[in-house]
């Protein structure tokens, strides 16, 4: 039999997770490694040994995407197989195109291909971007499951950005967890939301494991997923969460116009802050390439504690990192608190910026007036904190979900905003929860 060599192209998440469930054990295939992007920091390492099975002994390089094509010609490759997410349709032909250039084949993996199945019902949240709000609608999800009497249990989209071995399942209950596994801002920002409410979260490198772990002490399971990546467990539920502030890109992205196409729910958030126009283009093209599924409509009501921190002041605002960097926003729900609570001033921190940071605004040149909390590494966090301390303000808004007092020490007053979801009309997530529930009562 001819063995094809294979090569991953990923961003330390599901290219891990395809090699895991598709990959590991076929004797079809012998994967020479993976390439890394997106995310710093994270190439130059390897997969380890633990988690490579009996074909990988020795484990699996990761090198930079830069190298794909000295990696193609010197590998001897036949296949390059392209994991991960959030990229513009034309970065993804562009991918192919440079592997094909060098003779090999190009590839896909389709969902069926490496989505696992539960013993419990999974109920998944998507998007169509980074930043949609997948997040509040997971919250909004568990309080209604509560209601019903029944225990939630989140997992969360892979983020394994340090030891592998380490992170191949990952229990998260309270706040100190997020200590012991040293958890990056970028991690934090999407398990603590959950564990202040209550939730138990699990993440990690081996799915199937995680999987086994959250069904143990779970009555339901919802995937929260990342980026605009689909769900690596097979969905009882899909919801899919879009954005009228970046209307049309539900089309240009991948996979987040494969989400759209394949949700059984649509979301549309934000409604309160986007432009109509926004509005009513992406309800234009739900109707073209999903008419079966019905569509939610939903505001981000923002929350500013305490107000008075914003009013008249001279404010630097701190936003979500992926939302602004991964996600293209030019700013987030703390640019619209500090508007709308009567910021006399948004001070612009890109002057200000130190270290690591001068090449995050320099990468992604379409934020404005707000700082991104980077810290996928101490010495990006040790720069956001020299990036915060030289910029002259009255006080800091604070719009990602992770603590940041928690992690450094600020020199003026922090105002937090929180944001939660609202729906408009009919239907709603309880409507549809309840027809999801009770068929599965009967069935």
């Amino acid at each position: 039999m001819t063995v094809e060599r294979v090569l991953i192209m990923g961003a330390a998440g599901r290219d891990f997770h395809v090699f895991n469930t598709y990959f590991r054990d076929n004797l079809a295939y012998e994967v020479v490694g993976f390439t890394a992007a997106q995310i710093p920091g994270i190439a130059d390492r390897s997969y380890p040994a633990a988690l490579s099975g009996v074909r990988y002994p020795r484990g699996l390089p990761i090198y930079p995407e830069g190298q794909l094509e000295t990696l193609l010609r010197h590998e001897h490759i036949d296949q390059v197989v392209f994991a991960y997410s959030d990229v513009t349709h034309l970065t993804v032909m562009h991918a192919a195109s440079r592997v094909l250039a060098c003779g090999a084949d190009f590839r896909l993996l389709g969902p069926e291909h490496s989505m696992l199945a539960a013993t419990k019902p999974v109920v998944s949240v998507c998007a169509v971007r980074t930043g949609c709000g997948k997040g509040m609608v997971v919250r909004r999800l568990v309080s209604l499951l509560r209601v019903r009497g029944l225990r939630p249990v989140v997992v969360r989209h892979p983020m394994p950005y340090g030891d592998l071995a380490r992170q191949a399942v990952q229990r998260f209950a309270r706040l100190e967890d997020c200590d012991r596994h040293e958890c990056t801002i970028e991690e934090r920002e999407e398990y603590e939301q959950h564990i202040r409410s209550g939730v138990v979260v699990y993440a990690g490198v081996d799915y199937q494991r995680v999987l086994r772990a959250a069904e143990n002490e779970a009555d339901i399971i919802l995937w929260d997923g990342g980026n605009n990546d689909w769900p690596f467990f097979r969905s009882d539920l899909e919801i899919v969460v879009l954005d009228p502030h970046r209307a049309g890109h539900e089309l240009l992205y991948h996979p987040g116009e494969t989400n759209l196409r394949r949700a059984q729910v649509l979301l549309l958030n934000k409604m309160d802050s986007a432009p109509l126009a926004g509005v009513s283009r992406v309800l234009e093209n739900i109707a073209r390439f999903n008419l079966a599924a019905p569509v939610i409509q939903a505001r981000s009501a923002i929350v500013a504690e305490p107000p008075e921190l914003i009013k008249g002041k001279r404010v630097l605002v701190i936003e979500d990192g992926p939302t602004l960097t991964h996600g293209e926003m030019s700013h987030g729900a703390g640019v619209v608190a500090a508007q709308r609570y009567g910021a006399a001033e948004i001070v612009d921190p890109r002057p200000y910026a130190r270290g690591s940071l001068i090449e995050t605004f320099a990468q992604c040149p379409w934020i404005g007036c707000a700082l991104p909390a980077m810290g996928y590494s101490s010495a990006q966090l040790a720069d956001l904190a020299a990036t915060i301390a030289a910029i002259p303000c009255d006080s800091v808004v604070i719009a990602t979900p992770v603590d940041l007092t928690r992690l450094m020490t600020f020199a003026v007053s922090v105002c937090r905003v929180r944001y939660e979801l609202e729906e408009i009309g009919h239907p709603n997530l309880a409507q549809v929860m309840t027809r999801f529930l009770d068929e599965r009562a009967q069935s």
